[in-house]
């Protein structure tokens, strides 16, 4: 039986992070993909290199095409500018259109039963973009944002409690942006809410860290943004679903009709297996949040609106 084909789009930070997590985590060979001739190959060559010492037995291959990449399993794509100081979200969107537009028409030509997991931002936005423009079913489409903005809550909460992040389950939905919707109310540590044990005022200021996570890792780097935490997040759902482990994970994916949001892309939580999006958890939310979630894919679909006016379809 063949390994399982994972395909990288992109080899800096993020994608050559994601790479190697998915080599040392043996999901499957790799193939990583940028523009930048012989950056992809020297990395891929280098992760190789690792193989002995750190004990691996799958292929890492860097190409500057994208026939390599034929027949993949899943595509991660993390091609893109980052985000700068002092830039918003909103102000990547034109260029990272055209870049997500490129790449999907040719991992959909190449691999057209992928699973496509999007890490490029602004992200709700581009999953939209590689949706539209693959024509893949909304069950192979999707966005990493809840999973990363989920482990800045459950982080920062640790930190404040001083206890493991094993301990603590959280959720954060909605759009991958500053009105993301993290859910104290459903956030417990050993199995007790933390509503019970950080008192209100501190927990509110947890919840704006978290919302404000990613524009707080920029500020200090100064020339770029997170990759540890996104390239480890966007593993996590490749696991999920190459192991097939029905695992629920806040992703972003094609609302329809749950939580009160139709035809939008947002966070929510997803049953991960082989197929990819096999079910949305619905669980219970209250007013408050049913309300901030449809607030947050409104500015979504404000996003995905100026899209499709300023492009050519």
């Amino acid at each position: 039986m063949s390994r399982p084909k994972i395909s990288v789009i992109g080899a800096g930070n993020v994608g050559a992070t994601t790479a190697l997590m998915l080599a040392q985590q043996e999901l499957g060979d790799v193939v990583l993909v940028d523009i930048v001739e012989g950056m992809p190959q020297g990395k891929a060559l280098d992760m190789m290199e690792m193989n002995p010492v750190y004990g691996y037995d799958v292929n890492v291959t860097g190409t500057n095409g994208y026939e390599e990449t034929a027949g993949s399993d899943v595509v991660v794509i993390t091609s893109g500018i980052p985000r700068k100081p002092g830039m918003s979200r909103d102000d990547l969107i034109a260029t990272n259109t055209a870049i997500v537009t490129e790449v999907t028409k040719n991992v959909a030509a190449q691999s057209p039963n992928a699973i496509l997991i999007l890490v490029t931002n602004p992200l709700d936005a581009m999953v939209y973009v590689a949706h539209k423009v693959s024509g893949f079913p909304r069950e192979r489409v999707m966005g990493m944002a809840g999973v990363l903005d989920a482990a800045r809550f459950r982080s920062v909460i640790g930190m404040e409690l001083g206890v493991s992040v094993e301990n603590i389950h959280a959720f954060v939905l909605g759009g991958h942006s500053d009105d993301m919707v993290p859910l104290p109310r459903c956030t417990t540590v050993a199995g007790v809410p933390v509503t019970e044990l950080i008192p209100a005022d501190r927990l509110e200021a947890i919840v704006k860290r978290t919302r404000g996570g990613g524009g707080e890792i920029v500020a200090l780097l100064k020339t770029g943004s997170a990759f540890y935490a996104p390239a480890v997040s966007a593993v996590e759902m490749v696991e999920a679903i190459l192991r097939d482990k029905k695992k629920i994970l806040p992703c972003c994916v094609l609302a329809e009709g749950e939580y009160g949001v139709d035809n939008t892309f947002v966070g929510l939580p997803v049953k991960l297996g082989r197929k990819g999006i096999e079910g949305i958890f619905e669980g219970a939310l209250s007013d408050k949040e049913k309300e901030e979630i449809k607030i947050s894919a409104s500015h979504v679909k404000e996003l995905c609106d100026h899209i499709d006016k300023t492009t050519k379809s």
